[in-house]
Parts: C-alpha cells; structure tokens; sequence
C-alpha cells in the first residue's frame, strides 16, 4: 500500500498500487535530483518547471480519489511516464528537439490519454445509479474521440496565444522546400503560384543589410507542426475509441481493454467523501 498524508481529518492517498508507487518514487526522485541541480545554477524556470512536474506527478491520484474513481495501474503508469516525458525530458533536457519525432510521440500519447478521460466522463454516468439512460458504445466511442480532438485544438489554440502574445516557441518550425501561394499572384485573380527547390531564406533588414538564415529551405510559420499535431492526435484519440468500444461491447470483460478503462471505485479503504 502506498502512503497516506494527513490533511486535518483528510487522507490524501498516494499512489497504492505496488507497480505504479514504484513508478512514481523513481520519477518523483529523479525530478527532485533535477530540481536540486536547477537551483544550484540559479536556473529559476528549470526549478519552476521541476515544482511543476511534482505536483502534476500527484495530481492523478488526488483526483481520482475524490471523483472516487480507480486508474488501473497500466493507465497510471502511462500518465505517470507521460508527464515526465513532457516536462523532465521535453522541457528542461530540450528532447523536443534534440529527439527525432519527440513530439509527435507524446502528441499521439496525449490523443489516447484524453480520449480515455472523456469516455470515462460519460461511462461512469452509464454506471451510475442516478441516472436512468444507458448510452450505446458506438456512443461512447465518439464522445470519447470528440473530447480528445476538441483538448488537442484547445492546446494549439494555447501554443498559438503563447507564440503570438507570450514570445514563445511553441509551436516549431518546419523547413519546407516548395511554397505555395497566391500572394505572389500579380494579377490578384487568385491563381495560385508554386515556388520549388527553395535552398536557403535571405533576410532584408529595414535598414537594408542582407542576412542568409542557411537553412537549407523556406522556414515556415507553424503550420505544419499544428497539423501534424492534431492528426498524431487523431491518432492516439482513435486507437482509444476502439479499445472503448470493444470494452463497452463486451460489457467490461477482456483483460486488455480493461488495462485503459477507469472505473467507479467502490472501496471504503482511506475513505471519506471527497
């Protein structure tokens, strides 16, 4: 059993299950070892992003134990895995971009986690008592992937804000070798022109010096990186919808689906009403 703190006469539950705890203690620990070597430079967004981790690394457990509801321990360990792959890995050691398809990884991962929270929404309403309508799988499969493609457009909505108003980089860059468009059209009649084997991008200044980028092609403004975003998305979303499905269909049984499928936690052990 894992740990319980004491809040008043409150029991916040820590991770109980023996393979998840272990999870969590060996990323809890290795964050804490990055935190430690953030401060020792002075590097404060580092430690930011390390105090970040460890309360996102805690937060499945509190949740689910006040919308009393059980992770099985593979979909806890994947959460777990997936938020210290973002953050630890992405963030602070820069996988994003020294890691081929980094992103595309987690993207895909993020498509099946949140297509898992939203059937769980609408399937725990199906196993609830206080409600008389039972919703087909076909039903719960597509609400299921609605909510994970609907999470993946309001996250690129976010990096957009962030690119735009904040000055980040969040949403990369792609080189491209062919443009098309009609802004180069002279005749304004919406013909459309293509622009091939683009080798390199030269920056006029206001000032009339001139600058190579050498990059090897035309730098694109993140469209790319959006749209391959929200396909991998689509993804992850569909791949969960099916397993959904097919558990739904065969009313909870089959092992391997139930590994991804939260469920209404009954016990009394910790207790209280969240």
């Amino acid at each position: 059993m894992g740990k319980l703190a004491e809040k008043g006469k409150e029991k916040i539950p820590y991770y109980t299950k023996k393979s998840t705890l272990t999870v969590y203690l060996v990323l809890r620990a290795l964050v804490i070892f990055s935190l430690i070597r953030a401060a020792m430079r002075l590097d404060f967004e580092s430690v930011f992003f390390c105090v970040m981790t460890l309360v996102l690394l805690i937060l499945p457990s509190v949740l689910t134990r006040r919308l009393h509801v059980e992770l099985p321990s593979t979909m806890e360990i994947i959460i777990l895995l997936f938020i210290f792959a973002a953050e630890i890995l992405g963030e602070l050691n820069s996988f994003y971009i020294r890691v081929p398809h980094w992103d595309t990884m987690l993207h895909t991962l993020n498509g099946f986690l949140c297509a898992a929270i939203g059937f769980a929404l609408v399937d725990l309403l199906n196993q609830s008592d206080m409600f008389s309508f039972k919703l087909s799988p076909v039903y719960l499969a597509v609400v299921a992937f609605c909510f994970s493609m609907t999470v993946g457009v309001l996250w690129e909505f976010f990096e957009y804000t962030g690119d735009n108003f904040l000055g980040f980089d969040m949403q990369k860059d792609t080189i491209v070798h062919t443009i098309r468009t009609v802004e180069l059209d002279e005749t304004r009649s919406n013909k459309v022109i293509t622009v091939d084997d683009i080798a390199d991008v030269i920056i006029v200044h206001s000032d009339g010096s001139q600058e190579a980028l050498g990059l090897g092609g035309y730098l694109d403004i993140g469209i790319n990186d959006t749209m391959k975003d929200l396909m991998v998305n689509f993804v992850g979303a569909v791949v969960f919808s099916i397993i959904g499905y097919f558990y739904v269909k065969q009313k909870g049984k089959g092992s391997f689906a139930a590994r991804f499928i939260p469920r209404v936690h009954h016990g009394t052990d910790g207790g209280g009403k969240g």
